[in-house]
């Protein structure tokens, strides 16, 4: 089995102030990264944009409209999301590359990366915030939903809550979403208690995780839930929403996972898909330190690429915050889950 990468060089055209964390140096790590990737004989492949019926699944046609609204001009979204005059055509593409990533992991059976900004996980049904104008994630789980699938799991990594993908999927029981953030801290979502709706009841599994939570604390909640959670649900795609900001590194929170952590995290990802024989995607979200977003994508090209492998020993060293947030899933969620 091997990894496929989905980038383009467009990605550094979406231009922010200066001074924003989301800045066209994350597309360069993106750009090193692929070429690095290429250089060892990795295949990689152009996105295309996405479509307006596809974004319309999950974004009312007002939003998109409003998106469209900006092209060709630098417009202040909200006091965090700006537009440049392309980002409304590189956020198409970022939603392209999504899909793609997706389609390719469904038809080829290999896992699929897509490097790509802006991030995604943030914009609502009606509203862009948090840096993100197209849900990208979401545009691509419904893409799945639309030719059939009807398990898909979203496993979000970033350090902040994805609040519109949370949206968009809550009484939706298809959408399994299943984040670890730190909480509370923006947007302000993300709470145990916020466990989905009507046929969606028990179908958003949020892990809300106190600041200063280490490898060994996402280790524990990672094996504890998450693991149990996609096992029981078994998933025919799981989509990762990778924001790599939890890092020690990164200057937009206060945890303090290791590259060696995310590595851990992911490589337990990739070994539910492989048990569960679920097609997997990566697609990028935040991690704001140059440093640790390469190093971290580096190690996830690395994972993805390697075969399924069983699960790894859990760590061994004391994980107090971990422990507490696990008392708050179980609190929340065992009903629906019996193995949590």
């Amino acid at each position: 089995m091997t990894m496929i990468l989905i980038t383009s060089q467009r990605f550094e055209e979406h231009v922010t102030p200066p001074g924003h964390p989301e800045r066209i140096e994350r597309a360069h790590v993106f750009d090193a990264v692929a070429a690095r990737w290429t250089v060892r004989g990795g295949q990689t492949m152009l996105p295309r944009p996405a479509r307006r019926d596809e974004l319309e699944r999950v974004h009312d046609s007002r939003h998109i409209d409003r998106i469209e609204a900006t092209s060709g001009k630098a417009v202040m979204l909200d006091p965090d999301t700006f537009t440049s005059p392309e980002s409304h055509e590189i956020a198409l593409l970022a939603a392209g590359a999504a899909i793609v990533a997706t389609e390719h992991a469904l038809d080829h059976r290999e896992p699929a990366l897509a490097l790509v900004r802006p991030p995604g996980h943030h914009a609502e049904r009606q509203r862009a915030m948090g840096f993100c104008l197209f849900n990208n994630v979401a545009v691509a789980a419904a893409a799945a939903l639309a030719r059939g699938l009807q398990r898909i799991a979203v496993v979000d990594i970033d350090v902040h809550h994805g609040n519109g993908t949370q949206e968009i999927f809550y009484e939706d029981r298809r959408v399994l979403y299943l984040s670890t953030h730190q909480f509370p801290f923006y947007p302000g979502t993300g709470s145990a208690g916020e466990i989905g709706a009507r046929d969606g009841l028990g179908f958003t599994v949020n892990v809300p995780m106190e600041a200063g939570c280490a490898d060994a604390d996402y280790d524990l909640v990672c094996r504890s839930v998450i693991v149990p959670v996609l096992d029981q649900f078994a998933p025919e795609l799981l989509i990762v929403s990778a924001g790599y900001d939890a890092h020690e590194r990164d200057p937009l929170a206060s945890m303090r996972v290791t590259t060696a952590g995310y590595t851990a995290m992911v490589r337990l990802l990739c070994s539910v898909a492989g048990t569960k024989n679920a097609a997997l995607a990566v697609v990028t979200e935040g991690g704001y330190d140059l440093q640790a977003l390469a190093a971290c994508l580096e190690a996830t090209c690395a994972a993805l690429d390697e075969p399924p492998q069983s699960l790894s020993r859990p760590s061994r060293d004391s994980a107090p915050r971990g422990e507490r947030a696990l008392a708050e899933v179980r609190a929340a969620q065992s009903r629906f889950w019996r193995a949590i």
